[in-house]
């Protein structure tokens, strides 16, 4: 059977060099970018921050990412949406979801929703 080796989601944008800066800003680096694309990466993460934006695919995108620590996730986020005045950007505090995972949600400059879930074990 073939191997999945990555996963490479494309994110939309309503205003790409903003971002841009918004994600570098909580930690993922430019591996690769041109006009239209940015290939972002963070530890095991990868996404594409696509220069394209339609608010119905912005608002019902989301993504849940398994980390160690959702409070720091949710200091970071807190501190970048204040630094960089992203007035846009929300940041809920960590809460204990049903299934178990303490998450930090956090919706990026075009509206998507980030989920920061500490998976305790």
């Amino acid at each position: 059977m073939p191997t999945v080796l990555d996963q490479r989601p494309f994110v939309p944008t309503k205003d790409f060099g903003r971002s841009l800066d918004f994600y570098q800003r909580m930690g993922w680096e430019v591996r690769f970018r041109d006009d239209h694309l940015a290939l972002m990466h963070l530890g095991a993460s990868h996404f594409f921050l696509q220069n394209y934006f339609q608010p119905e695919w912005a608002d019902n995108t989301m993504f849940h990412l398994v980390v160690d620590d959702a409070a720091a996730w949710f200091d970071l986020a807190t501190r970048v949406k204040s630094e960089g005045e992203f007035a846009s950007v929300r940041v809920s505090p960590p809460k204990r979801e049903d299934y178990g995972a303490l998450v930090t949600h956090v919706v990026d400059p075009a509206g998507v929703l980030w989920h920061f879930a500490q998976m305790d074990p």
